[in-house]
Parts: C-alpha cells; sequence; structure tokens
C-alpha cells in the first residue's frame, strides 16, 4: 500500500516556509487558506479539521525526513520558523504547480510506495525523466 500525499497542501507549506523568514510557521492557518482557495475554484475540500491535522502532520513529516529545517537565528530564525533544505528544494521544484508540465513528476512520486521516504524520494528526484526542466 502506498502513502498518497497532498501534493497542493505539500507545496503550499513549502511555499511559505520559502517566503516565511520572519514569521512563525503555521500550519492550521495555511490549511485554512488553502481549503478557503480550492473553495473558491470550485474544488471540493474535505473536512477543514482534518486539512489543519494533516498539515500539521506534514509539517512534522517534512521537518523529520529532512525537506525542511529550523530557520538559523543568523537569517531570522525563531525557534518557530523553517527554511527549505536542498531536498525540500528539490521537492518544491518536482511539484510546483506553476511549472508547466508538473503532473508527471507528481504522477511518479505517487507511484512510489512512500515517496517522501528521503532514500526513495532522493533516488526519484535524480532521475532524469523527472528533474526539473527535463520535462
Amino acid at each position: 500500500m502506498s502513502n498518497k500525499y497532498d501534493w497542493d497542501l505539500i507545496e503550499r507549506l513549502l511555499h511559505e516556509v520559502q517566503n516565511g523568514a520572519d514569521k512563525t510557521f503555521a500550519p492550521r492557518k495555511y490549511a485554512e487558506e488553502h481549503a478557503a482557495t480550492k473553495a473558491q475554484a470550485g474544488e471540493s475540500v474535505e473536512s477543514l479539521d482534518a486539512l489543519k491535522m494533516s498539515a500539521a502532520d506534514l509539517e512534522a513529516l517534512l521537518l523529520k525526513r529532512g525537506f525542511i529545517e529550523s530557520r538559523p537565528e543568523e537569517e531570522g530564525g525563531n525557534g518557530e520558523n523553517f527554511i527549505l533544505t536542498p531536498r525540500g528544494s528539490s521537492l518544491l521544484a518536482m511539484i510546483d504547480s506553476s511549472i508547466p508540465g508538473n503532473a508527471p513528476p507528481r504522477q511518479v512520486l505517487d507511484d512510489q510506495t512512500d515517496a517522501l521516504d528521503p532514500n526513495t524520494f532522493d533516488t526519484v528526484s535524480s532521475k532524469a525523466q523527472v528533474a526539473p526542466g527535463a520535462i
């Protein structure tokens, strides 16, 4: 059985990490904003509470598996905000919806048993067919 991830929510969280130098990371708030954006686009939204819990769980998973790390104090770190690691930057590049043709990398990730397992991700992200710009 493979883990399926909400790539849109992960993309949102990674963008917030990327742009969040001076603010506390707030995954539950980002989940609310993500749900509102989906609803405005006419997409169905799962339970808001479930989405908030999922965002908090994803934050912990991304941190534990080395996609994000605590922002250093000299870069505005306050103990409650993060930076993207090289692995996190690769993930964002693969799933970024603003890049044309990002569906194939998401599909390749979905085909893995656990796409966010560090070893699995590093192997998949190094393959030419899913490398950013190779599509």
